[in-house]
């Protein structure tokens, strides 16, 4: 049985798939994708990974294309890339989520909708993402659990 988190994240996947897949209103895909979600906190967890994604596409897409060693970004199949998108949006901007628990979440996504392969190629581009945000002082988690990722590191 999956999660209602991880349901979430698959509709964020295919709002964000067919954003760019036809770069069309966002606001009529996320009608038309998120439309059967009744729960306003879930709806406003989608909106904000979404938005946060999409507003920030080139800092994301800097911190991917950083730890492609010898890859070109564009030999990344489309699904992985938009999941590494997802992964990297909840790191930075949901702060009650635990970077490991995005991305083992990420992982499974991957595992289902995209190759083999794709789950430990994103797992790795991932973990090298959030050592690269933790090393420089910018990983903002609050709530229980997450307090020891959020302390920033003394001089």
């Amino acid at each position: 049985m999956k999660s209602k988190r991880r349901k979430l994240r698959e509709k964020v996947l295919q709002v964000l798939y067919a954003y760019e897949m036809d770069a069309a209103g966002l606001s009529d895909i996320m009608n038309d994708q998120l439309f059967d979600i009744t729960s306003d906190e879930d709806k406003a967890f989608c909106s904000k990974l979404i938005n946060s994604i999409i507003a920030n596409k080139k800092l994301i897409e800097s911190k991917i294309e950083k730890r492609l060693v010898n890859w070109d970004v564009a030999r990344i199949a489309v699904v992985d890339l938009i999941l590494l998108k997802i992964g990297v949006g909840e790191i930075l901007y949901i702060e009650d989520i635990p970077p490991k628990v995005t991305i083992n979440e990420i992982i499974e996504i991957a595992k289902e909708y995209s190759t083999a392969k794709s789950g430990k190629f994103i797992n790795g581009i991932l973990d090298a993402i959030l050592a690269d945000i933790k090393t420089g002082g910018n990983l903002k988690k609050v709530g229980r659990g997450l307090i020891e990722n959020s302390i920033p590191k003394q001089s």
